[in-house]
């Protein structure tokens, strides 16, 4: 045995035996630490949001032993691949080609502005280095901390470093309910246990690697996830990092797939719709997280999203005034495939060209609809045309006088403005293929304008 493997299978010892030594602590000492219950937090400030506000596109990053397999990361254990067989893929997991500054090269590339990484999936398998498992990566034939050598190129190049940290562990012996194909008894196993291990792994996280920008959460629908070890969890986390974010997957409030947050005293700092677009909403921040291909984990052959599909989602993300998660899988050599590189790459140099159209803007004042979508900053709307119905776009009235137009990617326009509508004309020869960006210059604050909605109008 390893003197690292040794001091490891004892931290766990103490810490299981250190439950056992105190069976007069109520469940909520054992969560906290303390009798005391942990303060209740309220979303994190404007001040404090607006990096994110701001940066409007981010890097997700699913990755894990499963890579080996090609199924789908957490999900296809006791599913497509028998527990026993994924549970020990990690003993054959050596990505040599990993090199953290390739990916992050790839992420500025891709016009990200922050990479949120797995550091830990509903598997339990730890793509850091864990004092409390040897489920983790330095257990590898690989050996080596993927997380610091991530932390040290992203704080090199100036992207935000993030976390995707599953509550749910279905590796763990304490964890319930078992997952599926998982035939381990219940029986001895203590929840509250896990959720020290949980508490105690989050502080490596938090603590080793820097400042970290957003802890990503998921699992929180099991039943055996409380909206009190919610509060109790996002102030644990706030205790170590005040200013990080933290979504709203931590506690019970979110609504399926859509992601919004139910209306109650639940904590969370925004809203994650997956797999599409979020409505429209500027009152709480959200964030659509999405896949580039079908699959979240590497897939051999996965069906590539198209520039266009990239693009519009961008747009219409931005216009409803959230933030785009894209999401890669790495193989299990540890590069990234060529042809999500390429694609990343390419809304790159859109947004190159044309992303003063989208960060650091905020959604409408026109709504988002078949159409297109719109963003603002200062005096500045951006109309977003990514479908032309008819020779003319017809928007609702505003009340700021338009002082100035142009054409961001290139050509004419003809705009003409009433008390009744905004009606945009753009010659065939100036469309662009993706989406052609018309700019109105008004005479005050766009933000002024109340959300109007277009479908009506076209």
């Amino acid at each position: 045995m390893t003197r690292k493997l040794w001091i490891k299978r004892s931290l766990i010892f103490c810490s299981a035996l250190a439950l056992y030594l105190i069976p007069s602590c109520s469940q909520n000492q054992l969560r906290t630490g303390s009798s005391k219950r942990p303060p209740i937090y309220t979303r994190t400030s404007e001040q404090n949001m607006q990096w994110w506000r701001e940066s409007k596109f981010g890097l997700f990053i699913h990755w894990g032993p499963v890579s080996l397999k090609g199924t789908e990361i957490g999900w296809s254990r006791g599913r497509e691949v028998p527990v026993e067989i994924y549970d020990n893929l990690y003993k054959n997991f050596n990505p040599i080609n990993f090199n953290a500054a390739e990916w992050v090269s790839i992420a500025k590339a891709a016009g990200t502005k922050y990479i949120v990484i797995t550091s830990k999936h509903h598997d339990g398998f730890c793509i850091f280095d864990s004092r409390y498992t040897d489920y983790d990566i330095m257990s590898t034939p690989f050996k080596r901390d993927v997380i610091k050598e991530l932390s040290q190129e992203c704080k090199r190049h100036g992207i935000k470093l993030c976390f995707y940290h599953s509550i749910i562990d279905w590796h763990h012996p304490d964890y319930l309910p078992r997952g599926a194909g998982d035939s381990r008894p219940a029986d001895g196993a203590v929840f509250e246990r896990y959720v020290t291990y949980m508490k105690n792994q989050l502080r490596e996280l938090l603590t080793n690697y820097g400042p970290i920008g957003i802890l990503w959460f998921d699992g929180e629908w099991d039943p055996t996830w409380t909206h009190e070890q919610a509060e109790a969890l996002y102030g644990y986390v706030k205790g170590l990092q005040p200013h990080i974010i933290i979504n709203n997957r931590v506690d019970k409030g979110r609504e399926d797939m859509h992601g919004t947050t139910k209306e109650g005293n639940f904590v969370g700092d925004y809203d994650t719709p997956e797999q599409e677009i979020g409505k429209f909403r500027t009152d709480r921040p959200w964030e659509t997280n999405m896949t580039i291909c079908q699959q979240w984990a590497w897939k051999p052959n996965d069906e590539l999203k198209s520039l266009k599909d990239c693009i519009h989602a961008i747009v219409r993300v931005a216009g409803g005034d959230g933030n785009l998660l894209l999401n890669v899988g790495p193989m299990p050599d540890g590069s990234i495939e060529d042809r999500q590189v390429e694609r990343l790459k390419e809304i790159g140099d859109w947004l190159k060209k044309y992303g003063q159209s989208i960060y650091a803007t905020r959604g409408g004042p026109f709504k988002p609809g078949s159409w297109g979508a719109s963003t603002h900053r200062d005096n500045l709307i951006y109309v977003h045309i990514l479908n032309w119905s008819d020779d003319t776009i017809t928007l609702p009235p505003i009340p700021n006088k338009i002082v100035a137009t142009s054409v961001l990617t290139g050509g004419t326009a003809t705009v003409k403005q009433t008390k009744e509508s905004v009606e945009i004309s753009v010659p065939q020869t100036s469309r662009h293929p993706l989406d052609t960006i018309v700019v109105l210059r008004l005479d005050g604050p766009a933000s002024r304008i109340h959300p109007c909605d277009v479908s009506q109008l076209n």
